[in-house]
């Protein structure tokens, strides 16, 4: 009971006045940012992020009730997706059940919602962040219509579920798949840019408490639902995708409590248990792009130990007795930096340079969060291709990392 009288009075406070934290970014390194914007080592990356920004002005808004296909339930409103790896089968006239390509993506994914989700998640990033830095409200303005669209007009609105993402065709009754969870995961990085809009005045009161509401449902979904309990008990990236959002949307919604369980539980629930002490992990070698799903899982690492630096809370430095961490994991991707896919000793069927390129953005932000690590900066001199207009740069200093 005492815990519960605590959490409902977080939540109104939170409500009130908001959350202060500034998750996946370092506040302090964007100020620090904001000061260079004329500068040759920030300059490029700005121009590039206004030019993002106009773009996005020009798009219309998004919303669920705009795809061409229906949820099983009938309602409008409910999110649904299509499996990503799942094709018509070849060896029936009406191509059901749907058959698995693992690392082939269907171009049928077009014709539900998770792209619509990613793409307004993204263009929410950038004009949050162009509001940000350049501070006017035109920006900001069409933010808050694309969060009033997706999440509070009760026409537009998406059901704060999950419960059809992912189907496949002809299996399971059309139901969601808990491997839809990871459909979301884009909301995270998202509820980090609308920390950013507390400065604008029409980014409202009420505005601020409808979504704190439906992130609320959200997670209490999640946590009740059969897909959400499933992903839960997984065992590779989408257990810690899991966390992540769970996290994140908990602490968003007022339920601070609730998060720092999560974080407090994290290391041993999640790090060790899916990192060897020689930073392989086991439960991402066995697909056809295992490299990639290496460096995914740790980006989701690295998103949950920005989130716990907020709260003063180290993850990043947290090692088992035996050597298991998530500096290990980065470092044993490391070590083929600069290398042929052949030198890879398990299966990565595509992108391999793409990835590569990725693990040099992620010793970014483990400077970021500890400094300390000077080996990375080595690497990433030696092996990034440096991009001057990469977002990257203005979120975390990039220039002054690894100089």
């Amino acid at each position: 009971m005492i815990i519960r009288i605590y959490t409902t009075a977080l939540f109104l406070f939170l409500t009130n006045f908001g959350l202060s934290a500034q998750w996946l970014w370092n506040k302090k390194r964007m100020n620090f940012v904001k000061d260079r914007l004329e500068t040759a080592a920030y300059n490029p990356a700005y121009k590039k992020l206004l030019k993002q920004a106009e773009e996005a002005m020009l798009r219309p808004v998004y919303s669920v009730v705009h795809k061409e296909a229906i949820a099983p339930s009938g309602d409008k409103h409910d999110y649904v997706s299509l499996s990503r790896y799942w094709w018509p089968n070849p060896a029936t006239a009406n191509g059901l059940p749907y058959v698995n390509k693992d690392g082939q993506s269907n171009p049928e994914l077009g014709k539900y919602d998770r792209e619509v989700l990613g793409n307004m998640c993204a263009d929410l990033n950038t004009l949050c962040l162009a509001f940000f830095y350049s501070a006017d409200e035109k920006y900001a303005k069409k933010a808050v219509l694309l969060l009033r669209t997706w999440f509070l007009d009760s026409d537009t609105r998406m059901n704060p579920n999950l419960n059809y993402a992912q189907f496949i065709p002809g299996r399971d009754d059309s139901k969601g798949r808990p491997e839809g969870l990871i459909d979301s995961y884009s909301f995270v990085e998202m509820l980090s840019s609308i920390q950013l809009l507390k400065t604008y005045s029409s980014y409202s009161t009420q505005d601020d408490k409808s979504l704190k509401q439906w992130f609320g449902e959200f997670a209490h979904w999640m946590q009740e639902s059969k897909q959400g309990v499933a992903e839960r008990n997984a065992k590779n990236n989408h257990a810690t995708a899991y966390d992540a959002q769970l996290m994140t949307y908990l602490l968003f919604s007022g339920d601070e409590q609730a998060g720092r369980e999560i974080i407090a539980d994290f290391p041993k629930k999640r790090i060790f248990a899916q990192i060897e002490p020689d930073g392989k992990q086991p439960n991402e070698l066995w697909r056809t792009l295992s490299y990639h799903y290496s460096q995914y899982n740790l980006t989701h690492m690295l998103d949950v130990c920005e989130t716990a630096r907020t709260l003063g809370i180290d993850l990043l430095g947290r090692s088992s007795s035996d050597g298991r961490s998530i500096l290990k994991g980065v470092e044993y991707l490391t070590t083929f930096l600069g290398k042929s896919v052949a030198s890879w000793p398990y299966k990565q069927i595509s992108g391999w340079e793409a990835k590569q390129q990725d693990i040099c953005r992620d010793l970014i932000r483990v400077l970021a969060l500890d400094p300390s690590q000077k080996q990375n900066r080595v690497l990433y001199r030696r092996y990034a291709k440096e991009d001057m207009t990469d977002r990257l740069r203005l979120l975390y200093g990039a220039d002054d990392l690894i100089n």
